[in-house]
C-alpha cells in the first residue's frame, strides 16, 4: 500500500512546504510548521463548490441595507462587548487561557437567550452532555432547556444546525471538530480552516449566530492559523489573571460594533457577573494619599475607566533596573528619559518600578503625564493631593498633548467625586460646562508645568 504523502503546514499563515524547515518561506515565521497529510491532486468536484452562490454585480446605492438587528444576551457587558448583542447570521470567535470562564459565560448567555424565547444550541467536543449539565447546575440554571449536542464531526454538527435550526449555537471548541473529508487530525491547520469556512458558510446561510471557542498557544495568541480570525465577524479575548476574581472581555475585531470595547466581570460561585462600574477595581483604598500614587482616566472603546498608576521609585546598583506591569517598558524608559532632560528630575540611578493596579493593560499614550507624576512624586516622598487625577501624552520635546474625548474622562472624574484635575490645555472645558461642578480643572501646556503646579498643590 502506498505511503501517504505528507507536507508541512504554516501555524501562522497556513502556507505549506515539501519539507521541514525552521522558518515558514510565506510569513517568516519560526518554528510554525507542522506536518500533515497532502490533499489528493486528482480532479474532482470542490468541496465549496455548493456555497459559492452566484451574484450580480450592483452599485452601492442601489443595495438596499438595513441595521442589523441585534438579540440581547441578557449580560450587559457582554452585549457591550458584541457592539449590543448577538446579530442574525453573525460568526463570533472567542479565545483565552483554560479555565478563565469562556464556556461559563456562553452557558449563561445560551440559557438567558432560551428563557427569553430564542432557539439555542450547545455543541461540546470536549465534554459530555452529563459535564454541561452538572455544570449547569452549579451556576444555579435550573430546569434550564438549552439544548446539547456532544459531537466532534463537521458533518453530523451542519446536520444539526440544518435540522433544528437554532437562532444561536455554540461551537466549544473548534479545535476539537474535524471533517471526514481531510485526514488530518482535529486541531491541524486544515481541520481548523476546513471546519471553521464550513460553519461560517452555514451561518450566512441559515441565519444562525455562531460563536466558535478557540484554545490559545502559550503565548496567548489563538491557536491554528490566523486566517481563522479573518473568517469571522467578531473576535472577542478574554483576559485576566485565573487567580484573581475579575476577567475582562476584549474585543479585536467587530464588523457590526467598536472594536477595543471591553466587558469586565467578576467570577463568583455562580458564575461570571457583570461590573457596571469597573473603575472601583482599578482603584486602590487609601485612607490618606500615598507617595507614588496617581489615578489616571484611561478610555477602553466608549467606556472611561479610573485607574491608578503607582510608582516605587528606590536606589539602585550600577546597572538600575526599569520595570512595567501594565505599561509598555520601552516608553516607560523614553518617559524617564524627558523627565530629566526637561523637567530637571534624574532617576539615571535609581530603580524604577511602575504598576497599573488591578491587572489591566494600559496601552494608549494619555498614561504618560500620571506615570511621570507618581515617579516625581515616590522620589520626593510627596503625596499628590486627595482627589487628584491627571492624563495626557508626553512628547520627547517635553509637551504635554490633549488626549481624546477628554471631556469625557473628566465627567467620569467629577461623576466618582474628584476634586483636582491636571490635564493639557486643549482638554480644558469650556467656561459655562456644568457638569463639572466639584472638580477644579488645571491644563498645562509643558511637563515641567505639570511638574511645578503639582509640587505647589502637594
Amino acid at each position: 500500500m502506498a505511503k501517504d504523502k505528507t507536507q508541512f503546514t504554516c501555524n501562522e499563515c497556513g502556507g505549506s512546504s515539501p519539507k521541514w524547515l525552521g522558518k515558514c518561506p510565506h510569513c517568516n515565521a519560526w518554528n510554525t510548521l507542522v506536518e500533515s497529510v497532502a490533499e489528493s491532486t486528482a480532479p474532482s468536484k470542490n468541496r465549496f463548490a455548493s456555497l459559492a452562490k452566484t451574484a450580480e454585480v450592483t452599485t452601492l446605492a442601489d443595495i438596499d441595507a438595513t441595521d442589523v438587528q441585534r438579540t440581547p444576551t441578557g449580560h450587559d457587558e457582554l452585549d457591550r462587548v458584541l457592539g449590543g448583542g448577538i446579530v442574525e447570521g453573525g460568526v463570533v470567535l472567542i479565545g483565552g487561557d483554560p479555565g478563565i470562564g469562556k464556556s461559563t459565560l456562553l452557558l449563561q448567555a445560551l440559557d438567558s437567550l432560551q428563557r427569553a424565547g430564542v432557539k439555542t444550541l450547545y455543541v461540546t467536543g470536549e465534554e459530555s452532555g452529563a459535564q454541561v449539565a452538572l455544570r449547569s447546575r452549579r451556576l444555579g440554571l435550573d430546569g434550564s432547556q438549552v439544548s446539547v449536542l456532544a459531537e466532534i464531526q463537521l458533518e453530523k454538527i451542519l446536520a444539526t444546525l440544518d435540522h433544528v435550526r437554532p437562532g444561536i449555537a455554540v461551537i466549544d471548541s473548534i479545535q476539537t471538530v474535524y471533517s471526514e473529508q481531510l485526514t488530518s487530525a482535529p486541531g491541524s491547520v486544515a481541520q481548523v480552516r476546513e471546519c471553521a469556512a464550513h460553519l461560517t458558510r452555514a451561518a450566512k446561510a441559515s441565519g444562525t449566530a455562531i460563536v466558535l471557542v478557540g484554545h490559545v498557544t502559550k503565548e496567548g495568541a489563538l491557536a491554528g492559523p490566523r486566517v481563522l480570525e479573518h473568517m469571522v465577524d467578531t473576535v472577542l479575548y478574554f483576559e485576566g489573571d485565573t487567580h484573581s476574581s475579575f476577567r475582562l472581555i476584549r474585543a479585536i475585531k467587530n464588523r457590526f460594533g467598536a472594536v477595543n470595547e471591553i466587558g469586565v466581570f467578576a467570577m463568583t460561585e455562580k458564575g461570571l457577573k457583570g461590573v457596571s462600574n469597573p473603575s472601583a477595581i482599578f482603584l486602590s483604598q487609601h485612607s490618606e494619599p500615598v507617595p507614588g500614587s496617581c489615578v489616571m482616566v484611561t478610555l477602553e472603546g466608549t467606556r472611561p475607566m479610573l485607574v491608578e498608576i503607582q510608582a516605587l521609585v528606590d536606589s539602585g546598583g550600577p546597572s538600575p533596573r526599569r520595570l512595567s506591569v501594565g505599561l509598555d517598558r520601552d516608553r516607560l524608559a523614553m518617559l524617564l528619559a524627558v523627565l530629566h532632560r526637561h523637567a530637571g528630575v534624574a532617576c539615571m540611578d535609581q530603580d524604577v518600578f511602575v504598576n497599573a493596579v488591578g491587572g489591566v493593560r494600559i496601552s494608549e499614550p494619555a498614561a504618560d503625564l500620571a506615570v511621570m507624576l507618581a515617579i516625581t512624586s515616590s522620589l520626593r516622598g510627596r503625596p499628590l493631593p486627595k482627589g487628584f487625577i491627571a492624563f495626557g501624552e508626553v512628547g520627547l520635546a517635553g509637551e504635554v498633548r490633549p488626549a481624546p474625548r477628554g471631556q469625557e474622562r473628566l465627567k467620569e472624574a467629577a461623576k466618582l467625586g474628584f476634586s483636582v484635575a491636571v490635564v493639557p490645555k486643549a482638554n480644558l472645558p469650556k467656561k459655562n460646562d456644568k457638569s463639572f461642578e466639584g472638580l477644579t480643572v488645571h491644563g498645562v501646556d509643558r511637563i515641567e508645568e505639570a511638574m511645578e503646579l503639582a509640587r505647589s498643590l502637594a
